[in-house]
């Protein structure tokens, strides 16, 4: 068929040798371990083109992605190579591959082909009717949000484990309610059923269900596909590897494409262990190497594999850049230069020292666009986003919202801004809503009886006849604790009534720091925990929010100054004509790359994250997160960290363990930490997973 009809492809020109042998000799069952920047994606793309050209129809060949862009573009490719129609392959995510297979088999589960897809929205207003109904917030109060129940059972589901289980994993502090939360799901199914509805992790369970339960249907589609081939392995959960092994029982030509040194998304259900284990599974499976780098330079690759090496769980890699060859992108050998260690004095010092870098790397002609910082956690970025404003450097900011801009430190803000100026409306409003049983109108009449009062003292202890329904009450009365807890502080702090008078932002707190970590410490923190999955990420946040207040005496300063942050950005924005750097997590980073990377925060708690590390497994995913993040860079890359802390006054940062782990040859810049200055650092006995449990990290929200 192809070679009547396509163009011929010169496989030899178009691809090195290593991809070749993929393209040729991926019969039955093949594992490929394509390194970082290793040309993966032309790889999958030259072997659907090859298999074209050999006369396997193309809706015998199915493709499995992770995005919709990257089926999109695989196909394309596919059909610009080959001229054969991408619609006439079969292609794209798991989940939308998954809903071609239900409109036609979903009857065997007693579904209708015209069933509706929910979406998240649509998901969380059902739950939300589940838990009215089942009567769970009249019994505790605060519930927890349709939010972080869904996330509870997609864990669940994708991750082949009973909901008890997921809890104890996911939301420990909601393991006493397991049986409150397992009557919702029931209720949930019941609700899908009955509206002939799937939410998204239906459309995977429901499929490998209707596979292991209906053996005709799975030989069918068995029989049908001679060819699958799955993109980025090492991301799949258990679901979507039970879901491929299911329809590749037969022929086991099953080609997997991804590398275990980048599967960095546990908290999603992935598990490592399916690229990992993907040889025992599939007995006689032959196993490709992609190691010739088309990204970094040497330098940064020598750094790479000299960090990855620290892992037990794997399949050993060695990138080797083209870089020895020739230079890319323009580049020329004499140019390059090692990876740079910068140890500052303080996260203030890091981040001028990285702004000035940035604004030589723009003198120097590369574009903002180019350039990306990388963090490990979001509220890493806050010193430097304050910097990168005040220099008016735009930026994009990815993995979230920018820090200021986030709900959870305008909700503490807010709240601080009430206890500096009880007439400030606009902060009322957006506090008093966030509280049970309190919508607008009730707000506006709240504000209405409290905004004739000059203190927050006086409103407190006011008896109101406020005449409110009943879960307003209960919200009102969580309002004043929270505010409570911070009258506690000031009750704490104040040296003297004469102080109060002769500076009246005395009584607000000399250290303003200290009134945000009792707002982290108030009740403000179950209120966290029930509406937002990723509560324990908020608080950090919130933590963050505490070490930039340490700079200022008083809460009026420090208000100010946080909300002179937005003047900042806007400035910014339009300064650079649409311009901007990448500030980003590393997990949404996975994937690209830029000229010069920047990889900050790099102390002790930090990165190894500290709550990840203490996981199984986790501090092998942390080791590759790391490396994920240096291979994203192209020519430059910066590791940074601070040498000090604000914790209630200086304190000493650790270095990253992973800093302490690179060989300081690969390295310039400042030198690394020595052996003498920890206990941790033996070339001979590197630390393992047992002693990094023992370490002691940097403290948390509690301890601020």
């Amino acid at each position: 068929m192809g070679s009547k009809i396509m163009p011929q492809i010169d496989f030899e020109k178009e691809l090195n040798a290593e991809q070749l042998k993929v393209v040729r000799e991926g019969d039955g069952p093949c594992l490929v371990l394509a390194g970082a920047g290793s040309g993966k994606t032309r790889t999958i793309v030259y072997r659907m083109a090859y298999l074209l050209e050999q006369g396997i129809l193309p809706d015998k060949i199915l493709l499995l992605t992770f995005t919709n862009k990257a089926a999109s573009e695989m196909l394309s490719r596919v059909q610009a190579l080959t001229g054969v129609n991408a619609k006439m392959l079969w292609g794209g995510t798991f989940h939308s591959v998954a809903n071609r297979f239900l409109r036609k088999f979903a009857p065997s589960l007693g579904f209708k082909q015209n069933f509706t897809i929910l979406d998240e929205d649509d998901s969380h207003s059902l739950l939300k009717a589940c838990v009215k109904e089942s009567g769970a917030v009249s019994i505790y109060g605060r519930f927890p949000s349709p939010a972080v129940i869904k996330h509870v059972l997609s864990f669940a589901v994708n991750s082949r484990i009973p909901i008890e289980e997921a809890l104890e994993k996911k939301a420990p502090g909601l393991f006493r309610l397991t049986a409150e939360i397992k009557d919702i799901a029931g209720r949930y199914e019941k609700k899908k059923r009955a509206g002939q509805m799937m939410d998204f992790d239906d459309l995977l369970s429901n499929l490998v269900k209707i596979l292991r339960e209906h053996a005709d249907i799975r030989e069918r589609l068995a029989r049908h596909f001679e060819y699958i081939l799955v993109d980025e392995y090492q991301d799949t959960n258990p679901l979507q590897a039970e879901m491929i092994s299911l329809l590749a029982p037969e022929s086991k030509n099953i080609l997997v494409v991804g590398d275990d040194a980048q599967s960095i998304y546990s908290f999603r259900a992935a598990t490592v262990q399916n690229i990992l284990k993907f040889p025992k599974i599939y007995p006689n499976t032959k196993i490709f190497q992609l190691e010739t780098n088309y990204r970094s330079t040497p330098e940064i690759l020598n750094l790479a594999n000299d960090v990855i090496a620290k892992n037990l769980m794997q399949f050993p890699k060695n990138l080797r850049s083209v870089w020895e060859s020739f230079p890319p992108y323009g580049g020329s050998p004499e140019g390059r230069e090692k990876p740079d260690l910068h140890i500052a004095p303080t996260a203030e010092d890091e981040a001028k020292f990285i702004v000035k870098k940035i604004s030589a790397l723009l003198n120097a002609g590369i574009s903002p666009k180019n350039i990306a910082v990388l963090f490990r956690a979001a509220h890493h970025s806050q010193s430097l986003e304050f910097e990168l404003g005040k220099q008016g450097i735009a930026y994009e900011y990815r993995g979230g919202v920018r820090f200021f801009e986030r709900a959870h430190i305008k909700d503490v803000l807010a709240y601080l801004r009430i206890f500096n100026q009880p007439a400030d409306e606009a902060a009322w409003r957006r506090i008093l809503t966030i509280h049970e049983g309190i919508g607008e109108a009730t707000a506006e009449k709240i504000f209405t009886e409290v905004r004739g009062f000059d203190s927050i003292e006086k409103i407190i202890s006011h008896g109101f006849a406020f005449n409110l329904p009943e879960r307003a009450r209960l919200g009102w009365q969580e309002f004043k604790s929270v505010i409570g807890k911070l009258l506690e502080y000031h009750g704490h702090d104040s040296d003297s009534k004469e102080s109060e008078i002769a500076d009246p932002d005395r009584r607000r707190g000399q250290n303003p720091a200290e009134l945000v970590k009792a707002l982290a410490n108030s009740n403000y923190r179950d209120y966290l925990a029930a509406e937002h999955e990723n509560s324990d990420d908020r608080l950090e946040d919130i933590g963050q929010l505490a070490v930039f207040a340490e700079k200022y005496d008083t809460l009026t300063d420090f208000l100010a100054e946080a909300m002179l942050y937005e003047g900042y950005q806007s400035r910014a924005a339009s300064s650079e004509g649409g311009q901007r750097i990448v500030l980003s997590t590393i997990h949404q980073a996975k994937g690209l790359e830029w000229d010069s990377v920047f990889v900050i925060n790099l102390v002790d708690g930090g990165f190894p994250n500290q709550r990840a590390a203490l996981e199984d497994g986790g501090l092998e995913e942390e080791r590759r997160l790391f490396y994920v993040a240096v291979t994203r860079a192209k020519r430059n890359l910066f590791l940074t960290y601070p040498e000090t802390a604000r914790m209630g006054g200086l304190a000493w940062n650790t270095p990253s363990m992973f800093l302490q782990e690179i060989d300081e040859r690969l390295l310039a810049g400042a030198a690394k930490p020595k052996e003498d200055e920890t206990e941790y650092v033996n070339e001979d006995n590197p630390p393992t997973e047992k002693d990094w449990k023992k370490r002691s990290f940097l403290r948390g929200v509690d301890e601020l």
